[in-house]
């Protein structure tokens, strides 16, 4: 039986600890508070992980290191470099592989689909945050100094998931209204279910060969907010869904007040145009099929409160 410390107890890092609970494994869980999954083989440990020595001492004896975590998204410049050195130091100190959940705000606005090889072209300061998590946990990697790997996902679909979508179309979706949102309602777009990044998560860190390099969590085929909306009224026997697109003039005022809305400014690329992940490589090479973007749907229908952004 291996030990695996996951930091961050939201959609992602519940599904790693109960996926590894589930086959037997030892796993530590850290939060703040020392929340996390109700189970005999999940530790739950309170603790600030930005602290290098506490994260270094709870990873002791880990096989490996999993980033689940997520500052409040109008706080990731001042909340993600001191959380990404702990790590480093933790992964350093401990011998255990750090696998950090990831996401496509490195590669800026796309051309075209993306793979992973797609160049590191951040467009903002929250990506520009991320990019240099990866090139400074990539170069220790190169160094060996440590062990470590990425996995980058789309918009999250699954219960507790926060997205555009959850946030601002299925609540009107469910409650029969139309729905405003800041995006292009038709234009393809990639979405990932929490499981399969969890399965991800531990199948990279299960596989030293895969590890000094990041890969895209398999995801189904895109579709855009009006197919998900669609399909969501559908499943929870509601109306045909109303959809109209918010001006990005609209988003600006809102952000004057509100400062997640503000964030938002920053990635309405991802929304406007197609945003298409690629994850190829990952399916081929893992065997692991995207799980369907219904059941993503019906369990955010069943427990549409959400509680923790990606």
């Amino acid at each position: 039986m291996s030990t695996h410390v996951i930091v961050g107890a939201g959609p992602v890092g519940t599904a790693t600890a109960t996926l590894l609970a589930d086959r037997g494994e030892h796993v530590r869980v850290i939060t703040r508070r020392g929340t996390g999954p109700d189970h005999p083989g999940i530790e739950r440990i309170a603790a600030d992980a930005s602290d290098a020595a506490a994260l270094a001492e709870a990873g002791t004896g880990a096989t490996a290191l999993y980033n689940c975590a997520n500052p409040p998204y109008n706080r990731w410049p001042l909340d993600w470099p001191p959380l990404a050195a702990a790590f480093l130091h933790a992964a350093r100190t401990t011998g255990a592989v750090l696998i950090t959940t990831g996401n496509l705000y490195v590669y800026g606005p796309p051309d075209g689909p993306m793979t992973e090889q797609h160049p590191l072209r951040p467009a903002g300061t929250k990506a520009g945050v991320r990019a240099r998590m990866w090139e400074e946990a990539l170069a220790a990697h190169e160094a060996g100094d440590l062990r470590t790997a990425e996995i980058r996902s789309s918009d999250y679909l699954g219960a507790g998931t926060q997205t555009l979508f959850s946030i601002a179309v299925l609540p009107k979706i469910l409650a029969g209204k139309r729905a405003a949102v800041p995006a292009d309602p038709d234009a393809p777009h990639t979405w990932t279910h929490v499981a399969d990044v969890a399965r991800m998560l531990v199948a990279i860190a299960d596989d030293e060969h895969a590890w000094g390099r990041a890969w895209h969590t398999p995801s189904p085929a895109p579709a855009s907010i009006r197919d998900l909306a669609t399909a969501a009224a559908y499943l929870a026997a509601k109306p045909e869904p109303r959809l109209s697109a918010l001006p990005a003039a609209m988003l600006w005022l809102g952000g004057l007040t509100d400062p997640i809305v503000r964030e938002m400014r920053e990635t309405q690329y991802q929304f406007r145009k197609p945003f298409v992940m690629d994850s190829t490589a990952a399916t081929e090479r893992f065997g692991i099929q995207p799980t369907p973007i219904e059941v993503g749907l019906k369990e955010m229908i069943a427990a549409p409160r959400v509680t923790v952004a990606r």
